[in-house]
């Protein structure tokens, strides 16, 4: 089977607080890590908006050109939070048949007008209710514009872009374990936060809230009346340790992360029957100090930071390098390992 139609290809992660590119290959069985890059967007100060179009443009041109990168075939993601995704049961009908009723069925989900969306769907799970065969399917809506915007980006960046996924799409493909179980991915980035179940590796949940690193950093700057560069360094050398001067600081604003963490986790088990026991945390804010145990304590289940190089073979000199790197990698490795 040929994966790939390169050699290799470029998962890009064009997201909101930087730019993060894994190229893989596939050899035998398993894929093979052949470069990464990554340029972090840390905000001047607590003013500071996102990275317009231009930006991002720019910064990929600067990383390709640093990281001679050996393809310009790219898989990439779309934000989370651009995206419209539900699940919707229908009564068992052919493929053919199920793709032109689904679009009839969308209009009471998707909240513009679906001549305005690439709509993609997938059917998740099959269900028997007495007499008659359901069907679960996951939807998925991308404003049009969203879609133009990125394509933009990636020619004026002088690169060939193959498909664009879901984020959380990618995390799951990159972090999800052997077992089928119910687990829930955290993924805490600069801007915001998203959590997400998924059971027998589909997404079920996804819900983002506008609270990350930097508002964390922000509130920091705030309260001991330092430069944002200061408080971004105190955030990830301090972070959440035990007897850290900055801990009530930071608590509040990861306390809200974790409120609605459990709100997810306690509405899929006592609607769905099931118990979820494993908590997955990725993104560039996971490894602050002390993030995981917070976790553990306050959500009461296990949780652990995502490995998405746990079946990517790699120069074992990058060890050390890549376990701190591995969350902030997760979404652009699991967009390379995609079927293309």
């Amino acid at each position: 089977m040929v994966l790939f139609g390169s050699k290799s290809i470029l998962g890009i992660d064009l997201g909101t607080s930087g730019i993060k590119i894994a190229e893989l290959s596939r050899r035998g069985s398993r894929f093979e890590l052949k470069n990464y890059g990554i340029l972090d967007f840390v905000p001047k100060d607590k003013s500071s908006s996102r990275p317009n179009d231009q930006l991002l443009i720019s910064g990929l041109k600067d990383l390709l050109n640093k990281g001679k990168f050996s393809t310009k075939d790219v898989i990439a993601s779309i934000s989370s939070f651009l995206t419209f995704t539900t699940i919707i049961e229908m009564p068992y009908l052919s493929e053919k048949d199920l793709g032109k009723a689904i679009p009839f069925e969308a209009r009471k989900y998707i909240p513009i007008p679906l001549n305005e969306v690439v709509l993609d769907w997938s059917i998740i799970n099959v269900k028997q209710a007495g007499d008659h065969t359901n069907v679960e399917v996951f939807l998925a809506a991308v404003p049009k514009d969203q879609t133009e915007r990125y394509k933009n980006i990636f020619i004026s960046a002088g690169l060939n872009l193959k498909a664009l996924e879901l984020e959380n799409i990618a995390l799951s493909r990159a972090l999800s374990e052997d077992d089928l179980s119910p687990s829930v991915i955290i993924n805490l980035g600069g801007w915001s936060t998203s959590i997400s179940v998924f059971d027998n590796r589909f997404e079920r949940i996804s819900r983002n809230y506008e609270v990350g690193g930097f508002e964390i950093a922000k509130a920091l700057s705030e309260a001991r009346s330092i430069s944002f560069e200061e408080a971004e360094k105190i955030k990830k050398t301090e972070g959440l340790k035990s007897g850290s001067s900055n801990f009530a600081i930071i608590a509040p604003l990861v306390d809200l992360i974790v409120l609605e963490a459990k709100k997810t986790v306690s509405n899929y088990e006592e609607n769905r029957k099931v118990k979820i026991n494993k908590i997955i945390l990725t993104g560039g804010q996971a490894n602050m100090p002390g993030l995981k145990d917070y976790f553990i304590e306050k959500l009461g289940k296990g949780a652990l930071l995502g490995n998405p190089f746990k079946n990517i073979s790699y120069d074992k000199a990058l060890e050390p390098v890549l376990k701190t790197l591995s969350s902030y990698l997760s979404v652009a490795i699991g967009l390379a390992m995609r079927k293309i």
